[in-house]
Order: C-alpha cells, then structure tokens, then sequence
C-alpha cells in the first residue's frame, strides 16, 4: 500500500514538474498571439503607446469590422478555404496507393524509396523557384488556382504518403487475407476494407495537409499576382508592406483571423491527429 502511494506521490511531482517546464514554451508562443489581439482592439491613438499599455483602455471590435466589410478579406479567405481543401483532399487522394503499396507490398529498394521520398520533403521550394515558374508558365498555369492547387498537392504528398503509411500498418493484414480468399483482388479490397479501417489516419492527414496549406506562403506568391486571386496569406504580405502606424492596428485584426481557423481545427481535432500518428507504434 505504501508503495503504492509512494509511486502515485512520484507519478504527480513527474506531472507537475512536466507542466511547469511547458509553461514556458506556452508564453513563447502564446504571447505574440496575445500581442496581435492587444493591437486588433486598440482604437489608432492607442497604437502609438506600443507596449506601454498591454490591455487596451478603450477596446473596440471595430478593426474586425472593417477589415471583414472594407478589404476584400472575405475574398482572400475563400480563396484560401478552396486552395488548402482541395490540395488537402488531393494530396491523401494520390498518396494513399503509394502509401499502401509501401506498406504491404514487399520489393527490392522499398527503404531506399521511402528515404527518398522524405529527401524530396526536406528540398527547400527556393531552389526551385526559377524553373517551377517557368515550367508552369510554359503549362499556361500561372494565375491559375487549378495550377497552384497542384503545386499544393505536389508539396504535400511526400509527408502525407508517410503518415497514411502509418495508418496502414496499423490496420491487421488477416482482415485482407480474408477478402482475398473470398474473392476481392487488391486494388477492391484496398477501397472497400482497408480505407474504411484506416479513416481516421486518413481524417488526420487531411487535416494537417489543411493546416500546412493554410499556412502555405511561397507558392501562392510566385503563381498568382491578381489581388483578386491571392488567398490569406499572400494578401496579408501585401498588405503589411503597405501598412503605416495608422493601420496596425487592421493588419493586427486581419492576421488575427487569419490564423483562427487553423488554429481551432487543431485544437478541437488534436486527439484524432495524435491518436491517428501513433496507431503505427502499438501496432502488434
């Protein structure tokens, strides 16, 4: 009995000294989200006193209407919604058969395959920067949301074939088997046993694919040059270069929303994301 509480007792310092070393961490990255909020609600005179005045006096949501009525925000936003949904959906689209050939198909250079695929995910997209834009320009792609949401796609397959590789292995080969002998070949049972059993590693690369395309920056900037094109990220760019003291306190509003949305899917979806990478891990 006394064991036992000794080992509880250790169990809750462990816990608490965990907690207390996040903390940290959590303010490193929880207080420019809180600075970009301080600013979003100060009205333009109290922008000028900077950090003299955390929480502002007068708080006033009218930055948030502004920006949502007056800049064309609604535009960059669905551009954005559309961009990283469908390069999301086509990413794990193209992914999964590859993914699943890795993952119960056995041939010669299969790990050199796989770090090779991981090698192209470390490629910086500045490298290629010249010839992507001249090649899709010769496609006739530039200023195209059909040609960016490709380059999404392209961006995110690498990741996404090892994370739903994960998701397969997790799922037990003698459910297969046994479609196999009652007479599904593999590509059937691929669609009607193995993706039904694997959705939720499936749901959670869909949803990192959303948030990493959400975020997504450089390719957007070298497609599309139309403002009326441009999704969140490349409009907000374009307007913080244009920003004055005067209208901080807008661009403080405006990438404010902009980050909420992906924020909010990670925070209400967390479990299923991390319960969906480690299935792999206690596989038996």
């Amino acid at each position: 009995m006394s064991g036992t509480m000794v080992r509880g007792r250790g169990a809750r310092i462990a816990d608490a000294a965990t907690y207390a070393a996040l903390l940290p961490i959590l303010a490193f990255f929880l207080a420019p989200i809180l600075w970009l909020l301080s600013l979003s609600l100060r009205t333009q005179r109290e922008v000028f006193l900077g950090a003299a005045r955390f929480i502002p006096q007068e708080p006033t949501l009218a930055n948030f209407t502004r920006v949502l009525t007056q800049s064309g925000f609604g535009t960059y936003l669905w551009n954005s919604v559309q961009l990283s949904t469908l390069g999301a959906l086509g990413a794990v689209a193209i992914a999964a058969p590859a993914a699943y050939a890795f993952s119960r198909i056995r041939f010669r250079g299969r790990p050199a395959l796989m770090m090779g695929i991981l090698a192209v995910q470390m490629v910086s997209g500045l490298v290629v920067l010249i010839p992507l834009y001249r090649y899709m320009d010769r496609l006739g792609l530039l200023e195209t949301h059909f040609g960016t949401m490709l380059l999404y796609i392209s961006a995110g397959v690498p990741v996404t074939v090892w994370l739903l590789k994960i998701a397969f292995d997790a799922v037990p080969e003698v459910l297969e088997e046994a479609a196999f002998i009652d007479g599904l070949g593999r590509a059937e049972t691929f669609v009607r046993i193995t993706l039904p059993l694997a959705a939720p590693g499936l749901v959670s690369a869909v949803i990192l694919n959303l948030i990493l395309n959400w975020s997504q920056f450089l390719i957007p900037f070298i497609m599309l040059s139309r403002d009326a094109k441009w999704p969140i990220s490349v409009a907000i760019h374009n307007f913080s270069g244009a920003a004055t003291a005067s209208t901080t306190q807008l661009l403080a509003a405006a990438c404010l929303m902009s980050i909420l949305p992906a924020l909010i899917v990670f925070v209400v979806l967390q479990r299923l994301i991390v319960g969906a990478l480690t299935s792999g891990a206690v596989k038996g």
